[in-house]
């Protein structure tokens, strides 16, 4: 069974920093896909930043600059470094995982952590 389990969240004024990290728990041999989506309240699940397992990385618009995303695929983890946030940057924060293969099977289908909540204050 893979969960993928999210720290770090948390209550910063706006221009600090925070780091969140993801672990995928369970018997894998790799991931292809990690990364982080947030969701406001009342608002959609968007895209904040993922990297694929050759190293390629997607950012949002409204974070580039000062997100960064990276991976410790040995221990199957993902991180966001979040420097110079914002009132707008204030979601909950899910880590998201594409392609686990496992020792059973190699799985084609997303995975969701249960979110980390970032409020930023101005």
């Amino acid at each position: 069974q893979v969960q993928l389990v999210e720290s770090g969240g948390g209550l910063v004024q706006a221009g600090g920093s925070l780091r969140l990290s993801c672990a995928a728990t369970g018997n894998i041999f790799s991931i292809n896909t990690m990364g982080w989506f947030r969701q406001a309240p009342g608002k959609q699940r968007d895209l904040v930043a993922t990297e694929i397992i050759s190293g390629n990385t997607n950012y949002a618009d409204s974070v580039k600059g000062r997100f960064t995303i990276s991976r410790d695929n040995a221990k199957n983890t993902v991180y966001l470094q979040m420097n110079n946030l914002q009132p707008e940057d204030t979601a909950v924060y899910y880590c998201y995982a594409w392609g686990i293969q496992t020792m059973r099977a190699t799985a084609a289908m997303d995975y969701w952590g249960k979110g980390t909540l970032v409020t930023v204050s101005s």
